[in-house]
């Protein structure tokens, strides 16, 4: 032991043995007495005073080994948990800034160029038998503990070398048999994580010469499998994973556990709680979202540490200083709620003068939202560039040339944003900039659904799978800055990923659509993909339903994108009317009207009835209801002919009962039943009024959908029994009223131009 460490050890043992005492209760035999808080004693032998010094006299006698040729963002991970146990000092960086020599382990194996790095390294420390090294990875290491924890551990298991393990043979199955027997544990050597005395690592680094494009792991399998170079230099593996967790084919065997909100790794099988944590193979994209809370990262109570790593904060006084970066608008595919998503785009709480702007529409429905948006304010930024319907250019293609777009303007970062991304807070885009990662995407998730932007976790075969935290990150129960490995439909690039051609995004691999395989790629690559929910940033629209085909198709989005459908069409005083304070207005005994929609959805419903055309001739007989006959005829459309009956029932359900519910107190329907939901014409040539009737309904709703005084003349409702008329109806406004028995009522005649009213007979 050096003579340092075993004086540091021998301290804190008479601390300990000092604190024994202190805190053994007197008996009748031993009068003791401990020390005063006052005393001198306690200041010298605080706890954490005397730990930390400890820490550091251990720490000085370790050195730590990686080898990196790129700063990556698994090598920034690295040296994060390096920094977070405090032990930059103790570090060495081998071959970074030069090139690798090592072959290509991914596709073959390599790697011997590391171990030549490393005798180079250690030859002034050849004869040093007292003094300990630690070498690792680097782009797939995590450190989950100090050097004092591992050292520790080490000295623990009286051996002078220990590797790491794992449960499988390689690079050559055939040695397999040539391992000693393990009573428990993972059998082989893997050659990602050793500790050990600085000259025997030395001696057998230098037991035979390996070029640099051959096997590390082989050659450090041979080493061992070498009966006397075990026995000479006690080389050991660390069977159990006391100190090295390797993930590949061992998954299973970890998990994250919470104890004071702080996340730790546990091994299950084993009952052991590693110190470094190593994604060989495959298992990076597992490590990936492990690294999200390790190396305290995250935490339940002060939330996301690696959320400030690195941020910037940009100055809104100072908007020259501002990174370029151009916005990359995609329209794909048929959107609904195109001119919103436009708006959130140009809310953007970022100066225009360091924008540009970038439009692929491959919709021709949309074409004309887009040359308004453009007209109006695409002069605004820096610069603009659109890429029309017309032009027939392939999504490839289209999102190629942004690329280029952003090099040919010196940009610094690509906000790539898809039409069914809405980014509601117009802080987004900053937010993103300031974030400083390579790619970045703000979660944004479809109302009330799961579906999102991004996946926690994917199969073997490159697909969706759930990972054990998306559904705390998609409701933001967990908020912070996740490494995932997909992203779609909106987010940032730093632009020299886009310059090196070597990072350079790809939207086309084999068969893959545009979205995987821009992830797949990254992946490849080992670039990391962050979503970020630290704020509510937006939300998607579903279009799968949407159906350019139909007059006004948003009109019939209420059920897949409420959200969207009520910011549009829901009058802008409806939640009013369930103030405390507010007494509705009542025109009539018992008939209240209440603003609903607003001019827009009048308008849009309207259009779809006439472009449907197919008004009822005001006779008794109608086919469209059972029995064939009608009472009380009038010429309408019904809402199934047009294809929004259940869209209506929606409509009833979620904004027409609630106002009933507030009105007419202690009656309550679920689910809202309306067979008869109709728009009706009135006009002077045609049906100008209609004869005294009762409903068959409950209650009943009567919505303007045009201007009185204005589209027509004359017109209203009369309510027989009080004598009372309604004629000065507006546009979204709701007349509701009793149905049956009470509510006696007729038509009143229009004596010029057209009246549209909307009504539903509710609970027939």
């Amino acid at each position: 032991m050096p003579e340092k460490l075993f004086g540091c050890c021998l301290l804190w043992s008479l601390f300990c043995a000092y604190h024994v005492v202190a805190e053994t209760p007197p008996s009748t035999d031993v009068d003791v007495r401990p020390l005063t808080a006052h005393s001198r004693y306690d200041e010298i032998f605080s706890t954490t005073l005397l730990r930390d010094f400890c820490v550091r006299r251990t720490s000085e006698d370790v050195l730590v080994f990686t080898v990196a040729s790129n700063e990556t963002d698994g090598y920034k991970r690295y040296i994060s948990s390096v920094d977070t146990y405090g032990f930059r000092d103790n570090l060495n960086v081998l071959g970074m800034g030069e090139t690798w020599k090592g072959g290509n382990m991914k596709a073959n194996i390599g790697g011997g160029y590391k171990i030549n790095l490393l005798k180079k390294a250690l030859e002034d420390y050849k004869d040093d038998e007292e003094k300990i090294m630690i070498f690792t990875d680097s782009y797939d290491v995590i450190f989950l503990g100090g050097l004092a924890e591992i050292v520790d551990k080490f000295k623990s298991t009286n051996a002078r070398i220990l590797f790491s393990a794992e449960g499988s043979c390689w690079p050559d199955k055939s040695l397999a048999s040539k391992y000693p027997a393990a009573p428990q544990g993972k059998r082989f050597l893997n050659s990602g994580g050793v500790v050990g005395y600085l000259s025997d690592i030395y001696a057998i680094l230098h037991y035979a010469p390996i070029e640099n494009t051959e096997d590390d792991q082989l050659f450090f399998t041979r080493a061992f499998l070498d009966e006397k170079l075990r026995e000479e230099h006690k080389i050991k593996l660390d069977h159990k994973s006391e100190i090295f967790q390797n993930l590949y084919a061992a998954v299973a065997d970890v998990e994250l556990k919470f104890e004071g909100g702080k996340a730790s790794l546990v091994n299950t099988v084993y009952n052991t709680s590693p110190l470094v944590l190593h994604g060989n193979g495959p298992s990076k994209l597992f490590l990936n979202p492990l690294g999200n809370y390790l190396a305290q990262a995250w935490n339940s109570e002060t939330g996301c540490a690696m959320c400030w790593e690195n941020t910037i904060e940009l100055d809104k006084t100072l908007p020259e200083t501002y990174p370029i970066v151009v916005i990359a608008v995609f329209i794909e595919w048929p959107t609904p709620f195109l001119e919103e998503f436009f708006e959130t785009i140009y809310d953007q709480m970022y100066p225009k003068s360091r924008l540009h702007l970038f439009v692929h529409n491959n919709v021709e429905y949309h074409q004309p939202t887009v040359d308004e948006f453009m007209k109006k304010y695409a002069s605004e930024y820096k610069s603009s560039k659109q890429i029309l319907a017309s032009d027939k250019v392939n999504e490839v293609d289209a999102r190629n040339l942004a690329m280029d777009y952003c090099l040919l303007k010196q940009c610094s970062g690509y906000f790539s944003v898809d039409s069914v991304s809405h980014l509601d807070n117009e802080y987004a885009l900053k937010l993103l900039v300031e974030q400083q990662r390579g790619i970045v995407a703000p979660l944004l998730v479809r109302p009330n659904k799961m579906w999102s932007n991004f996946w926690g976790a994917i199969t073997d075969d490159g697909f969706y799978a759930r990972s054990f935290d998306y559904m705390e990150i998609v409701k933001n129960e967990r908020r912070g800055l996740w490494n995932v490995p997909f992203v779609s439909s909106c987010y940032l690039i730093n632009a020299t990923l886009i310059a090196n051609k070597e990072t350079r995004p790809s939207y086309s691999e084999e068969d893959l659509d545009t979205d995987m395989a821009f992830a797949y790629v990254n992946r490849e690559r080992s670039i990391f993909m962050y979503v970020s929910n630290r704020v509510d940033f937006g939300h998607l629209v579903n279009p799968d339903s949407y159906d350019i085909s139909l007059m006004n198709p948003d009109l019939y989005q209420i059920i897949d994108n409420k959200l969207d459908w009520e910011k549009r069409y829901i009058h802008e005083n409806y939640s009013k009317n369930f103030d405390p304070d507010k007494i509705p207005i009542q025109p009539c005994p018992d008939v209240y009207w209440i603003p609903i929609v607003n001019e827009r959805f009048t308008k849009e419903l309207v259009q779809v009835m006439e472009k449907f055309g197919k008004w009822s001739d005001g006779t008794n007989n109608d086919p469209r209801i059972d029995g064939g006959y009608e009472a009380v005829p009038t010429r309408d459309i019904h809402m199934r002919q047009v294809g929004l009956h259940e869209s209506w029932l929606y409509f009833l359900t979620e904004y027409v009962s609630p106002v009933q519910e507030h009105i007419f107190t202690g009656y309550y329907t679920s689910p809202i039943r309306a067979l008869m939901n109709f728009v009706v014409r009135y006009r002077p040539d045609e049906q100008p009024s209609l004869k005294p009737h009762h409903d068959s309904s409950t209650y009943t709703i009567n919505i303007a959908l045009n201007k009185a005084g204005v589209d027509y003349q004359g017109g209203g409702c009369r309510f027989i029994r009080y004598n009372c008329s309604v004629t000065d109806t507006k546009p979204g406004w709701m007349l509701m009223h009793p149905g049956r028995l009470t509510h006696y009522h007729e038509g009143l005649r229009v004596t010029n131009g057209t009246r549209y009213i909307m009504i539903s007979f509710v609970d027939p």
